[in-house]
């Protein structure tokens, strides 16, 4: 992405007393799409991420193509915490996006009520393993566009949608990374979504 600096707020929030729902989320995708960025522009506090610099032994092991400015990556996973409401607290994790590192996603899935998969553009077909392990696990998500200041192709999210065969029940959003304000509105619209599917439940039972 351009140099933009991600927007954080001016000080780390407590958890607020009243907190009394915690939800833990997980943001997947491809390697470089931007996770470690997302975690880090919305957590309330001083985000845990195990990014290390990329050396030569990652060459011909690690798909950069797209991506050659990158200088770290992470390999366990990030995490993060942001409160939407007095209530109600979400706890993220950022999943590794290099194939090496995809046993991890399984025990980062366990207790996971939702999910983001953030999509590249340039490298959409980097998006289709995490989509498939969700709907593995029946894990409900959305999809959001990170959208890149070099990415020319700019295609719509209807084209997105049809490249990335998904259905019309799963939410789409574009977002930029680096902003805080776009990333929890990705993390408001995952939460409609799950409380939209919690409702349809109670609606069938």
């Amino acid at each position: 992405m351009g140099s933009a600096t991600s927007e954080l707020p001016s000080q780390r929030t407590p958890l607020a007393d009243a907190a009394e729902t915690g939800l833990k989320i997980v943001v997947v995708g491809g390697f470089g799409v931007g996770k470690t960025t997302l975690v880090r522009s919305v957590s309330e506090i001083r985000p845990l991420n195990t990014e290390e610099v990329m050396t030569q032994a990652g060459q011909g092991v690690d798909e950069t193509a797209g991506v050659e400015r990158k200088t770290t990556t992470t390999v366990a996973f990030d995490f993060g915490r942001i409160s939407l409401n007095p209530q109600m607290v979400l706890y993220l994790f950022g999943a590794p996006g290099q194939e090496r590192f995809w046993f991890l996603w399984d025990r980062l899935f366990s207790g996971t009520l939702g999910a983001v998969v953030l999509v590249d553009t340039r490298r959409m077909q980097d998006s289709w393993y995490a989509i498939d392990r969700l709907e593995h696990h029946k894990t409900p998500f959305v999809v959001a566009v990170n959208r890149f200041d070099d990415d020319q192709s700019r295609f719509s999210l209807d084209e997105i949608r049809q490249a990335l065969a998904l259905g019309d029940h799963v939410p789409m959003i574009d977002c930029d990374a680096r902003i805080r304000a776009s990333g929890k509105q990705v993390l408001i619209t995952l939460v409609d979504h799950l409380y939209s599917l919690a409702l349809s439940r109670e609606g069938a039972t």
